[in-house]
């Protein structure tokens, strides 16, 4: 008889029983499900206790806390260090910036609008004006001003990225908004993005007490 049933003697009717072909015979069969249930249950509090408690309990001298509310400073301060390191480059960010701001793209609008401005508000501003800008005069200072502003552009994007740069601790902000959510916002939070990964986790609890449930019965039967 297997080990798990012989250390009931005599074996209560409903816990316990030999494979005699009797009646109660049948309980040997409720092992399966009764250890689905327990893989179930056990796997499902697993994941509960992930989160909970969210505040620390004393319990018999021994303090409990969820994992994720217990270490959500060091999750917090981690965090920063990924993204600062490895997801987000400030120099990436700026590069791209400065890119944008002189790309072929955004000095043809500028050209535009200078044209615009020199045609129509410089010329109604001073009528003389019209005497002497031709077209031609009009395109040479069209790109002297385009020039210009593209010049002035990237020193000022080199400016303005090494002062973000100085001022922007991408690793501080990861860590104070991480530290600063609610137990309930990163339960939520966590919770959406690993909902089928945590169902998979009970089910499997389940699958593998059934198996282990039905390998008690086969071993039961071959030991009688």
């Amino acid at each position: 008889m297997f080990p798990l049933l012989a250390i009931c003697q005599p074996p209560p009717p409903f816990l316990c029983t030999t494979v005699t072909g009797s009646p109660s015979d049948f309980v040997l069969y409720l092992l399966p499900p009764i250890a689905a249930l327990i893989g179930w249950l056990t796997n499902y509090l697993a994941v509960k206790m992930l989160f909970h408690p969210k505040a620390p309990v004393n319990i018999l001298g021994l303090t409990v806390q969820g994992v994720f509310p217990k270490r959500q400073s060091q999750l917090a301060s981690k965090l920063g260090d990924l993204v600062s390191q490895e997801l987000f480059s400030l120099e990436e960010v700026t590069d791209r910036i400065k890119e944008a701001s002189t790309s072929q793209e955004t000095m043809d609008l500028i050209g535009k609008r200078i044209e615009r401005t020199i045609r129509e508000k410089l010329v109604k501003s001073f009528p003389m004006l019209s005497m002497f800008l031709s077209d031609d005069m009009v395109e040479k200072v069209t790109k002297l001003f385009k020039d210009e502003i593209r010049d002035f552009i990237r020193e000022s994007a080199d400016g303005v990225a090494k002062k973000v740069e100085e001022d922007l601790d991408v690793k501080e902000m990861v860590r104070q908004k991480v530290e600063a959510f609610s137990s309930d916002k990163l339960e939520d939070l966590l919770t959406s993005l690993m909902k089928k990964e945590f169902r998979f986790i009970e089910v499997i609890g389940a699958v593998i007490g059934f198996l282990i449930g039905c390998i008690q019965v086969g071993l039961t039967f071959a030991g009688s």
